[in-house]
């Protein structure tokens, strides 16, 4: 918004009278919203956002670039971005109705261009982006990803932002391993299980984490460990020595969060699983 002012000089005979001052406001015919469709993300994640432009003025606004930071944040000399646009998942609306998709170009930064908005109607602009290894994963982490829309037909830029979280628990994956693979009847087996949790949130008791399983050929005299140390059968797990039916006690299992760790020259982050592992010795 601008507001204007205005004041008339009246002349005569020599002299000169002013009138009041009018006071007069310039409304933006251009407004734009950003919203993501799902607001949280993870390491995996792709987002989806749409941008909506709004023309409350009886004429077409035409010839508009759409410039995206693609949730760029500084980190000490660097300019990082967290998000990558997705080539060719742009889509373009006017007023509902889809539209050859705009040109998009990535470089220096995300960019639609030749964009309409019509007199007294919408434009909406649809687009993926996939999150990299430049993305805060930590608890409370975000990402601000901010739009700019611009052109000759409107007095200043126009800007839209949205803000997604971290998407705080777990990430659970299982790994099993038999050692050795090749045995003597009657010889000695281990069986590894390795939890891994990716996720920012540790997995604790009340989660009830449960690992189950049929050994096939059944094991004898087994022993079992939990992250190396000793793990007796009451209370943590139960098994069948005729059926090779194991299984653990609910909740007994708990497995940490991950750590995330920013590379101090080039800004991406790691992940470091929070990691469980249960072995069960036994002879076939």
């Amino acid at each position: 918004m601008a507001l204007f002012f205005n004041q008339a000089t009246l002349s005569h005979n020599g002299t000169s009278t002013v009138s009041n001052i009018t006071t007069g406001e310039i409304i933006e015919a251009l407004t734009a919203t950003k919203t993501a469709v799902v607001p949280t993300y993870n390491a995996n994640s792709t987002i989806t956002y749409v941008l909506s432009l709004l023309n409350s003025s009886q004429a077409a606004i035409s010839g508009l670039t759409i410039t995206d930071t693609l949730g760029s944040y500084p980190f000490g000399a660097l300019t990082l971005k967290p998000l990558d646009y997705i080539e060719g998942s742009v889509k373009y609306y006017i007023n509902g109705v889809l539209q050859a998709a705009p040109a998009a170009t990535t470089i220096p930064e995300l960019a639609f261009s030749n964009i309409t908005v019509p007199a007294g109607g919408n434009t909406t602009i649809i687009y993926d982006a996939k999150i990299n290894n430049f993305a805060p994963l930590s608890t409370g982490s975000t990402i601000t990803n901010t739009a700019s829309i611009s052109g000759n037909d409107i007095a200043n830029p126009v800007t839209a932002a949205e803000t997604i979280s971290t998407e705080n628990g777990t990430n659970l994956s299982i790994n099993k391993s038999l050692s050795p693979t090749t045995i003597t009847e009657n010889g000695q087996i281990t069986y590894t299980f390795v939890i891994e949790n990716f996720g920012n949130t540790a997995a604790a008791a009340e989660d009830l984490l449960s690992i189950s399983d049929v050994f096939t050929p059944a094991l004898n005299n087994i022993s079992v460990t939990y992250n190396s140390a000793p793990w007796a059968e009451t209370g943590n797990y139960t098994y069948d020595a005729t059926t090779g039916s194991f299984e653990t006690v609910a909740g007994k299992i708990t497995v940490p969060a991950a750590t995330y760790t920013q590379d101090p020259a080039t800004g991406a982050w790691s992940i470091a699983p929070g990691t469980t592992t249960i072995t069960i010795t036994g002879r076939i």
